[in-house]
């Protein structure tokens, strides 16, 4: 009875400790200072957040919890409702932009609204896209003190009955538009504007929204698509990352203020400034806290420690250690030698030869199995390069190529091992241009020549046949003031182009960014404008199929050395067969110099060529960018038609074209761009008329070369674009390699 009550009481001694022991391990792994609240409803608020005075690091990170909703609300900064906090990011449930098409004016209210997480906290790139909703809008995003639009995109409608299906997780620009974030923002404008006045669909949807939302945020689950957005707020889930402090990491260690724990290591915010804390590895708890971080013991978890099952576990500060029990011998670790019984010395020399030839015979069945390998790698890899070389049309450019009686240099297939060596393996370091198709590698080829790579993101393999003809056509193209084309690789996923490698950068380079601003004289602008006519000219005119550009605009404009221009991105290119019957497309190209005759029918022509290249004219003229918001009217060339009409001319021009040019020389220049601008795409000259009129302008028209001798295949038949337009069914954008701008598009500059 006495041995009875005597185990008893050690039972509940033991229960005793084991209890205590428990507490103190929850008070160790406290996420908030001691005596403050730690949730507020159902969400956790942990230490450098919290709520009341001397419950967090400082006024950044004060909670506010409104005790007037059921359940009660978490509030960072007083008005962004918190959905949950995370060890570096915050979900919050953020106001949506709401715009409504006013019928009495004709206007959108369209003010700009400002959104301000001020650091610590940004939106993070990574964990949200930027959507709109809406008809024949445009919503887009510009940083605080700043010209740059960060992101954007277009919504529009099909016609006026209208019904909108938002149900699609694509939402890629009917009835709704989706894209993604460039870098974590802080503090912007977010405005939507109106593009589309000649079709009404705002009298069927007159209001609209815009928001950054979480990657995954469905807009069928989140908003009745009936509703035509009545309501005033409309709250979507979006993703903050923050940090602490406003230095890097090594220099936060050696401050007294310094906001990590105990047991911890610091990381550099991934934002810009500040840092972040993590426990060590072992350990657990709020790093923030001085004592937080509180170890770990892995005996008492199986899942997280490696012992054999006979051997001892002893728990260490942020590790573990495992012994064999008396009469074995080992490491005592599972993935080691476990725990071997021990037995005689001869039995056990027994055992170490067998191991030592097991272990003989083991590194040389991996020898040959590595060997086996690597030739069975190599033949996998060859396969995987006949497949892409048949799937990306490599056997139909081969018949091409041979079957050319063309007396100019024929295409050159390059192998992709001869690429990955020009470009040391497509290095970063090797980058000279990038964009949302695709990258531009320069490189130097085994014969010492440089080239332009360019490798793209995505490739439509509907289109395969196309773009095989297309580089064909292209690689035919002789023409000084038109980027050649080399050849190209097919034996990798997607397509590589090679280029000429043109040296001085783009024209818009030259004419817009700092330290070159007004460098180019006048004379250099007219003889690049004329240069950029005639290579247009050649692809609408004298090329063996019509080709239309798609993209003229001064950063695709090249200037050598010599500061000759040459045409280059032809990633929206397209020559038209002949056995289509018409033209439509989908609207492609860049803000500012988008046709808006090609916006409206969806019919692209020769002259929306020439629409853009007056843009590219009037930014030779001004000096001025296609599009700029320190302007009254944004596109330039509404800006410069309005000029002309109310004889304003010379107060837009650049100083250097003032003082350099001859007044009547300047104002035939003028007079030609204001044409080539005309919103009425029939009234626009041809780019062949054009171009004879710049090469007699001004005292260097004897400089430039007469109109045959610009032509490098004068024999060739004359088409255009627009011949061809009329016998097309559909069209065709090839994106393969190119480095284009995402198409923006704003009401005021389509009607200019």
């Amino acid at each position: 009875m006495r041995m009875l009550l005597q185990v008893l009481v050690s039972l509940h001694l033991i229960t005793v400790i084991i209890s205590l022991v428990s507490i103190l391990q929850e008070a160790g792994a406290s996420l908030t200072k001691p005596g403050c609240p730690e949730k507020c409803g159902n969400i956790t608020i942990p230490y450098p957040f919290g709520m009341g005075k001397g419950c967090y690091m400082d006024s950044h990170f004060e909670i506010t919890c409104n005790m007037s909703s059921n359940p009660p609300r978490p509030l960072l900064l007083q008005e962004v409702q918190l959905l949950q906090i995370s060890d570096d990011s915050l979900r919050i449930n953020d106001t949506a932009q709401r715009s409504c098409f006013n019928n009495q004016t004709g206007k959108a209210y369209s003010s700009f609204v400002p959104y301000n997480r001020t650091r610590p906290f940004s939106y993070s790139h990574t964990h949200n896209k930027f959507i709109a909703i809406g008809c024949d809008i445009f919503a887009y995003i510009i940083e605080h003190n700043s010209t740059t639009y960060e992101t954007g995109c277009a919504s529009l409608c099909q016609d006026n009955n209208i019904t909108v299906d938002f149900s699609s997780s694509a939402c890629t620009g009917i009835g709704c538009c989706r894209t993604d974030l460039q870098t974590d923002i802080t503090w912007f404008y977010l405005r939507i504007r109106s593009i589309n006045m000649l079709t009404p669909a705002w009298k069927y949807e007159p209001c609209s929204l815009a928001f950054i939302a979480e990657r995954n945020f469905s807009i069928s689950e989140n908003f009745n698509i009936y509703s035509k957005f009545d309501r005033n707020l409309y709250f979507v889930p979006a993703i903050l990352d923050w940090s602490v402090g406003n230095v890097s990491c090594p220099e936060a260690i050696r401050r007294k203020n310094y906001a990590c724990g105990r047991n911890t290591y610091c990381v550099n915010s991934t934002q810009g400034q500040g840092y972040r804390c993590n426990c060590s590895e072992g350990y657990q708890g709020n790093a923030y806290l001085a004592n937080s971080c509180q170890d770990i013991n892995e005996c008492e978890a199986p899942n997280k420690n490696f012992c054999h099952k006979i051997a001892l576990c002893t728990n260490v500060p942020g590790s573990y250690s495992c012994t064999c029990p008396t009469g074995y011998h080992g490491d005592g670790k599972k993935q080691g030698t476990g725990c071997i019984r021990g037995k005689h010395k001869p039995l056990l020399a027994l055992v170490f030869s067998l191991g030592a030839g097991i272990s003989v015979v083991s590194l040389i069945l991996i020898a040959t199995g590595l060997r086996l390998y690597r030739g069975l790698k190599e033949r996998e890899k060859k396969k995987i390069k006949q497949k892409f070389f048949k799937k990306n049309g490599g056997l139909l450019l081969q018949q091409q190529i041979s079957s050319s009686k063309e007396s100019v240099e024929k295409t050159k297939l390059y192998s992709v091992e001869e690429l990955e060596r020009a470009t040391d393996g497509f290095n970063s370091s090797r980058v000279i241009g990038k964009g949302g198709l695709g990258t531009v590698y320069k490189g130097m080829l085994s014969d010492g020549s440089i080239v332009a790579i360019k490798k793209s993101n995505t490739v439509d393999e509907k289109q395969l046949d196309q773009f095989v003809n297309e580089v064909f056509i292209l690689s035919q193209i002789n023409h000084r003031h038109i980027v050649r084309l080399l050849g190209c690789c097919l034996e990798t996923e997607v397509p590589l182009l090679v280029y000429e490698y043109v040296s001085n950068g783009t024209l818009f380079h030259h004419l817009h960014e700092e330290g070159h601003e007004s460098t180019l004289s006048w004379k250099d602008r007219l003889r690049i404008g004329s240069e950029i006519a005639g290579a247009l000219a050649y692809l609408h005119s004298y090329a063996s199929i019509a080709i239309c550009h798609r993209d003229i605009k001064s950063r695709n404009i090249l200037l050598d050395e010599n500061l000759r221009a040459v045409v280059s991105d032809f990633g929206l290119s397209r020559s038209i067969p002949l056995d289509k019957t018409h033209l439509t497309a989908l609207v492609q190209g860049t803000f500012g110099y988008l046709d808006p005759d090609y916006f409206h029918s969806g019919q692209f022509t020769d002259k929306s060529d020439v629409y853009a290249f007056g843009v590219v004219l009037a930014e030779l003229l001004t000096g001025e960018q296609a599009i700029s918001s320190d302007r009254s009217e944004q596109g330039l060339a509404n800006h410069f038609r309005s000029a002309m009409k109310q004889n304003r001319l010379f107060e837009i021009l650049d100083n250097q074209v003032v003082n350099e040019g001859q007044k009547e020389e300047i104002f035939a220049v003028a007079k030609l761009t204001k044409r080539c601008l005309k919103l009425n795409g029939k009234k626009r000259p041809t780019m062949k008329q054009v171009d004879i009129d710049l090469q007699q302008l001004g005292r260097f028209q004897e400089q430039l070369p007469s109109p045959k001798t610009r032509i490098e295949e004068p024999s060739l038949q004359q088409h255009t674009c627009e011949d061809y337009s009329k016998q097309a069914e559909t069209s065709h954008s090839y994106t393969f390699g190119a480095v284009t701008e995402e198409i923006v598009i704003d009401h005021e500059v389509l009607l200019s």
